[in-house]
């Protein structure tokens, strides 16, 4: 299958107005929508250009580069335009959180709660991922992750062989709530020695992904 002809930004439709077209941005690994904004004409070329998410600030009056101040980045993925070229979405990896709150999105505001189908843990890891990079950058008062950093890398991986403890003996005892528990403790403590070490969850994906489909992987000792 052939992939489509990209489309120019000639073609894109600006607001004949303001020169403005809305732009819906996007977590690539994720899924999640982070963010709403515009971008002028100029914005577009150079996030085209440098896959740096370039937006057009309204209230300011200039064109913006997520995360020049902030340091939360956005590399752009890809960037598609909708069936009347009148919007964009832009594709990224973020970089620690999207909103100017703090928070992973800007969409945290609920009008209406329901339950979602479980995905399983697609995204989630991502997500809470970059909580915890956002809590080692800040390190606000009252936070769980400023007190582990705050201990050293020996007491996460302390509360790491411990939670691998707990993990052993709830599945040993075919304990499902608590197995789900200890399990998420033990990926939340691996994802904070990740943190501090710099590595991410897509550089561990990377290597699944590598592995994939391959046969005659061998571990570090035979099962048996």
């Amino acid at each position: 299958m052939t992939s489509p002809t990209p489309l120019s930004p000639d073609a894109l439709n600006f607001d004949p107005q303001t020169g403005l077209i809305p732009v819906v941005t996007q977590d690539a690994r994720s899924g999640a929508v982070l963010m709403q904004a515009w971008a002028d004409r100029a914005a577009v070329q150079r996030t085209l250009d440098t896959r740096e998410a370039t937006y057009w600030s309204r209230s300011r009056a200039q064109q913006w580069v997520k995360g020049a101040t902030s340091g939360h980045t956005q590399q752009v993925v890809d960037v598609q335009a909708d069936c009347d070229g009148d919007s964009l979405l832009y594709r990224v990896v973020q970089t620690g959180p999207a909103c100017h709150t703090g928070a992973y999105s800007c969409y945290h505001q609920p009008l209406l709660s329901g339950e979602a189908p479980q995905a399983g843990l697609d995204g989630t890891l991502d997500r809470v991922y970059a909580t915890i990079t956002e809590r080692l950058a800040t390190l606000p008062e009252n936070s769980y992750v400023a007190r582990l950093h705050a201990g050293g890398l020996d007491r996460v991986l302390k509360k790491i062989s411990e939670e691998s403890g707990e993990v052993l003996l709830a599945a040993k005892n075919a304990d499902r709530a608590e197995l789900a528990t200890e399990v998420a403790d033990l990926l939340f403590h691996t994802l904070f020695a990740m943190a501090e070490v710099g590595v991410s969850p897509a550089d561990v994906a990377a290597v699944l992904q590598e592995r994939e489909g391959r046969t005659g992987l061998k571990g570090p000792k035979e099962v048996g």
